[in-house]
């Protein structure tokens, strides 16, 4: 059951006619910013964890569609409207529809990996390496089920990674895998929580956003 509100935000960049909506469409860092420009200025160093914000880009077949959840309610009106349209409502009212039982579409675009161990002969001891294919169709089915979901049909699809160069001019680079399937809530409780927390690593650049609907 979800007892904090969250919203959920749709941003339609115009490509065709904002240079800087095709520029973030490129970039995970400057749509990172982009995202975060929606939210208060105040929210001190680590602003998306504190805002809860997690994103994704999807491509549709009208366009690109950015994905944006948060803790704070965020205020599209921040946004130039030469960028694109941009809409917000309360995921809440939805989530709360969820019970144990329930079954669900899901969607994630999320950076799966796994940590080298120390004897590793495949790279350096601790190292993070992107899992593809079945492994990372294994490292989501573990991630659903510890947010108590009971994943009945699952489908994957490697996308290209998540890029961009940060200001101080350190590169990003996340792999990136979409899963999309049917799933049974098992336990809503735990659902809730990894809903807001989000999944996996590269969060700040448009990973491990959960989005679900009851199917119908």
């Amino acid at each position: 059951m979800i007892t904090k509100p969250l919203w959920v935000t749709q941003i339609r960049p115009d490509t065709r006619n904002s240079r800087d909506a095709r520029r973030d469409v490129r970039s995970a860092v400057g749509l990172h910013h982009r995202v975060m420009s929606l939210f208060p200025d105040d929210l001190g160093a680590d602003a998306r964890r504190q805002a809860g914000v997690l994103f994704r880009l999807d491509e549709t077949p009208s366009g690109h569609m950015i994905l944006v959840q948060s803790a704070v309610k965020p205020d599209p009106a921040r946004l130039d409207p030469a960028y694109g349209m941009a809409r917000a409502k309360e995921l809440t009212p939805l989530l709360e529809q969820l019970r144990n039982g329930t079954t669900v579409h899901y969607r994630i675009t999320a950076n799966a990996t796994r940590k080298l161990g120390k004897n590793t002969t495949a790279g350096r001891p601790k190292q993070v390496v992107p899992l593809h294919g079945q492994e990372a169709e294994e490292w989501w089915l573990r991630q659903a089920d510890r947010a108590g979901l009971a994943v009945r049909t699952l489908t994957s699809v490697q996308l290209g990674d998540a890029v961009g160069a940060r200001r101080d001019r350190h590169t990003v680079t996340h792999a990136r895998t979409r899963f999309d399937g049917q799933a049974v809530v098992r336990d809503a409780e735990a659902l809730a929580e990894h809903l807001a927390s989000g999944f996996g690593r590269g969060k700040s650049y448009g990973c491990g956003l959960l989005s679900i609907a009851p199917a119908r």
